[in-house]
């Protein structure tokens, strides 16, 4: 496959079928309208990409994978009923599981501008009333409110993700911060000594490599 190859160039029904083969192993089930819609993400991210490199995956089945599947792995661990995307780059996790979770309301944040106008037009096609684009740095941001679980791609390490956003988090509340390899060192780190961590293994359909989850709850 051409690296310029977009879901459009390869077809709805090939790109529709290895979403739902994913979804289905992960025993996650996708309404038709959902599955439109994470199609249509996907076809918008792949135009924003020839011009503004939003993300180095080109691979249309490789987006599935990377982007709606490993965002939905981790549905499961969801609490409540605000949820903050921290870093939310291309608005990964935090689109797709809006997308599957109409009833959850999701603030995606990130400083990067670019990203964010690319984050609200996505919103727009697609019909995301539950989503409120954030631009602004955790650094400075202060929504006047708490959150009941806050989502991250990693975006620095455990512990400096766990202190940015600890004034965030709501009581109880549940900070979920996806990994690849199992962060041993990280996770060694004095200032998580006390809090209540759990580390998940998780499978990705056609991903391969090791994903991780790291959920640091507060009761």
């Amino acid at each position: 496959m051409a690296t310029g190859d977009t879901p459009a160039s390869l077809g709805p029904d090939a790109l529709a079928g290895r979403l739902l083969d994913g979804a289905g192993a992960m025993g996650l089930g996708l309404t038709p309208e959902q599955t439109r819609r994470l199609l249509g993400l996907l076809a918008l991210l792949g135009r924003w990409n020839r011009a503004y490199n939003l993300t180095a995956v080109r691979d249309p089945l490789d987006m599935v994978a990377r982007h709606l599947l490993d965002s939905l792995a981790i549905r499961p661990f969801l609490q409540g009923l605000a949820i903050l995307d921290l870093g939310t780059g291309a608005g990964l996790p935090g689109l797709p599981l809006a997308i599957c979770d109409p009833d959850r309301r999701f603030w995606p944040l990130d400083g990067n501008g670019k990203k964010i106008r690319f984050v609200r037009q996505a919103v727009l096609d697609l019909g995301l009333a539950n989503v409120e684009p954030v631009h602004a740095r955790i650094e400075s941001y202060r929504p006047g409110r708490f959150f009941s679980t806050i989502v991250t791609r990693a975006v620095a390490t455990i512990a400096e993700i766990q202190a940015q956003t600890a004034p965030l988090l709501d009581r109880p509340g549940c900070l979920l911060i996806m990994k690849g390899r199992y962060p041993d060192q990280e996770l060694q780190h004095p200032a998580l000594t006390d809090l209540a961590v759990a580390v998940h293994p998780l499978r990705v359909p056609f991903l391969e490599g090791e994903r991780h989850l790291i959920e640091i709850r507060r009761e």
